[in-house]
């Protein structure tokens, strides 16, 4: 048994400030830094996808909607919706991806 967290987890391999704390089918868990002013670019998944704010807000768009997610809010992200993330405020972004896979 090993605990996870950011310093001992594997960073993804795209130049975002993301961590892989937990990777078994059929979940992924990651956890995503976005700084103010970052951006996640309009993208999509073959898979389903459910975002958790852990600290601070920003906007979604998905589809061309935009939604302000803020602190303990979730959204699931049907796969093959195109989304992508703004971190439109002064303070970190933090966000619990939960991939299923």
């Amino acid at each position: 048994m090993q605990i996870q967290n950011l310093q001992n987890s594997l960073k993804v391999p795209f130049a975002l400030e993301a961590h892989i704390l937990h990777s078994e089918k059929p979940i992924e868990l990651v956890h995503l830094l976005l700084k103010p002013g970052d951006t996640l670019g309009y993208h999509k998944n073959p898979f389903d996808v459910v975002f958790f704010v852990i600290e601070g807000s920003g906007l979604l768009s998905v589809d061309g909607k935009k939604q302000q997610l803020h602190i303990n809010d979730t959204l699931k992200v049907r796969r093959e919706m195109m989304r992508g993330w703004e971190n439109n405020t002064q303070s970190n972004l933090c966000l619990l991806v939960i991939k299923l896979i």
